[in-house]
């Protein structure tokens, strides 16, 4: 069973940065690999995907509202993920979740992939509120 655990959420103004951390366990050996990434859902919104990557490495995946501004990185095989938060706009208000999924399949190759999207990560930590007022 996975289990992740978010920290390093809180308030700030806008423009400024904040960093998020993931501590990850339990991630199955498959051959898919598995997706690591962030979830955000503002109060009244559905919850939407932020960024991902994948433990075999490739392309890493970030939302267009995002793009730019925030910068996943970390070791999925060592256990940490994070989020480094920057040039926040009061947009960017919401809970954030670490989540997590399985690859998928690119059609023709060998590879995997991820999807960045609320069904695909299904697996989530407890979340961490960020906030950014103007």
């Amino acid at each position: 069973q996975v289990q992740l655990v978010e920290s390093g959420g809180g308030s700030v103004q806008a423009g400024g940065s904040l960093r998020l951390s993931c501590a990850v366990s339990g991630t199955p050996d498959t051959d898919s690999g598995i997706c690591i990434g962030w979830l955000r859902q503002a109060p009244g919104k559905e919850r939407e995907g932020v960024a991902v990557m994948h433990n075999g490495g490739g392309s890493i995946i970030y939302s267009d509202a995002v793009q730019g501004r925030f910068t996943i990185s970390g070791d999925i095989a060592k256990n940490t993920v994070s989020l480094q938060m920057n040039s926040l706009k009061p947009e960017d208000t919401a809970m954030y979740y670490c989540a997590a999924g399985r690859g998928w399949a690119v059609a023709g190759t060998t590879r995997h992939q991820c999807l960045l999207n609320r069904h695909t990560l299904n697996f989530l930590g407890q979340g961490t509120q960020v906030t950014v007022s103007s």
